[in-house]
């Protein structure tokens, strides 16, 4: 009987002594650990982060616009629930990019609007956009009245896919907003530029907003911006045709 507790008790202490190998990391338990665990653990100690939006932009060589000019207000609508999809599309974004030639010219609208309306700074609510982002957004759209207002990335999605077209209005030194006649992604005729005149004699939008995106279109003309008929806040640097055929896309 004796001789059977003495085994017994060498092997529950031959347990006991295994167990604080492996709690204290000791060679011993890392002898013991398979070939295939110890393999897994030092890959996960290698991995590297997963970057960032941001970071992809800034590796892939857009421009982050507080870098180029600090005074330009930035508050990305994408990233917040209250834009015409009603949900937050980018997750981790909160910078504005954009390509280096559209960061150089919305720097000099921004120069040309404290020339002229020192009290007043560019806001931007979107620049550089993933084409990942612009299918959601497709899919908001596609199968309603407002699908004309949104490009389809099957057909190459638009400008702000190339970090080639900013959304933005105008705002006090505090950044609060004067009046537009709208909100930014209102998709309606209210938000058109070539029916300015006619609504603000309907008074359905202002005199005073009509005066402001005047005012917005004047700077950004300035810089080489071009306007889109249908939306006051959006600018494009290039066409689509010169995207397609000399930049390179936002996946």
């Amino acid at each position: 009987m004796k001789h059977i507790l003495s085994k017994a008790a060498a092997a529950s202490m031959g347990n006991v002594v295994a167990l604080v190998f492996i709690l204290t990391g000791s060679p011993t338990a890392a002898k013991q650990e398979s070939g295939q665990a110890a393999a897994q653990r030092i890959a996960a100690t290698q991995q590297k982060p997963r970057q960032t939006t941001a970071q992809r932009m800034a590796a892939a060589g857009y421009v982050d616009i507080s870098d180029i000019d600090k005074s330009i207000k930035v508050s990305l609508m994408y990233s917040r629930a209250d834009n015409f999809t009603g949900r937050v599309l980018y997750g981790d974004l909160r910078e504005a990019y954009l390509h280096p030639l559209a960061a150089a010219a919305l720097k000099k609208a921004q120069a040309r609007l404290r020339q002229l309306r020192p009290d007043l700074s560019l806001k931007v609510y979107d620049a550089a956009r993933p084409m990942s982002i612009q299918q959601k957004m497709w899919d908001a759209v596609k199968d309603t009245d407002h699908s004309f207002y949104v490009s389809n990335p099957k057909n190459g999605g638009g400008l702000h896919n190339y970090g080639l077209a900013v959304d933005l209005t105008l705002c006090r030194a505090n950044g609060d907003t004067i009046p537009m006649g709208t909100r930014i992604d209102n998709m309606t005729v209210l938000s058109h530029i070539d029916r300015e005149e006619q609504l603000a004699d309907q008074k359905k939008i202002s005199r005073e907003a009509l005066a402001n995106r005047r005012l917005l279109r004047e700077v950004m003309k300035y810089a080489g911006w071009k306007p889109l008929r249908t939306e006051w806040w959006h600018f494009n640097l290039r066409s689509r045709a010169e995207a397609k055929k000399n930049f390179k896309v936002i996946k």
